[in-house]
């Protein structure tokens, strides 16, 4: 610890708006990493920007879904300088955030059907950054197996909120024993032996948080799906969108 310094960071959020800064302030977060659901990177700086302050820093991030529906794994990385797609092959998306020097991270491991395997935080293990070893959507046993994976992997850990409703924001957070006062020095903080304390509430609140959140999970997966596949169009972070300029059309996967 560094005169007495912590950072409190929630690590993977996906909301953003004037509540949840309210939310994150009143939990005593240092650091919110912004990374929503299909939304292209410029526009994810654009209001992480507009909502950062000296009292909250936003971080933008990019959670990467690789592979198909069918093969979904999830991907965090911070610091990219440009746009990275979903729907690109796993080893597409680590060999671009090598290439970018990005901050990796591993959220929610073996969780449902949209996570990184053993194998593959195996496989990655030189590029992985850190492992997330609770999260609030996450039962009992979800957690305890994410440590073990972390341990074994000899990866440090981190953990958030993962929150998709205003009201997740801060019931899980990391907190650094070192000053974060910019999108370098959080990188810095997950990539180095920086120590750090996993925070969450496991009561009560910890309970009705997870429920909420599960419920969320189950809508996400029926009818927002089925809006995104057959009624919105081509995802804006789709590789063959017009904003990538065909950079990825032989890593996408469909």
């Amino acid at each position: 610890m560094i005169d007495g310094v912590v950072s409190r960071v929630d690590c993977h959020v996906k909301v953003l708006d004037d509540d949840v800064v309210e939310r994150a302030i009143r939990a005593g977060l240092d650091v919110l990493v912004y990374a929503p659901h299909f939304t292209r990177l410029p526009e994810i700086r654009r209001r992480a920007a507009a909502y950062s302050s000296d009292e909250l820093l936003v971080v933008p991030a990019r959670e990467v879904f690789t592979g198909t529906w069918r093969t979904r794994k999830h991907v965090l990385a911070i610091g990219l300088d440009e746009p990275v797609p979903d729907f690109i092959s796993l080893e597409a998306a680590m060999a671009e955030f090598d290439r970018q020097g990005a901050t990796v991270l591993a959220p929610h491991p073996e969780f449902a059907t949209v996570s990184l395997e053993e194998s593959d935080l195996r496989q990655y293990r030189e590029t992985i950054d850190a492992v997330e070893i609770f999260n609030p959507k996450h039962l009992p046993w979800h957690n305890g197996r994410a440590s073990e994976l972390a341990d074994g992997l000899e990866l440090p850990p981190f953990t958030s909120s993962y929150a998709h409703l205003p009201s997740s924001v801060g019931v899980a957070y990391t907190a650094f024993d070192r000053e974060i006062e910019t999108d370098a020095d959080l990188q810095r903080a997950l990539e180095g032996n920086v120590a750090r304390r996993i925070v969450y509430d496991n009561g009560l609140c910890r309970l009705r948080t997870t429920a909420s959140e599960l419920a969320h999970l189950c809508y996400e997966n029926t009818w927002e799906k089925v809006d995104r596949l057959f009624l919105s169009g081509t995802e804006p972070t789709h590789p063959h969108h017009i904003a990538y300029d065909g950079r990825f059309d032989d890593a996408a996967v469909y």
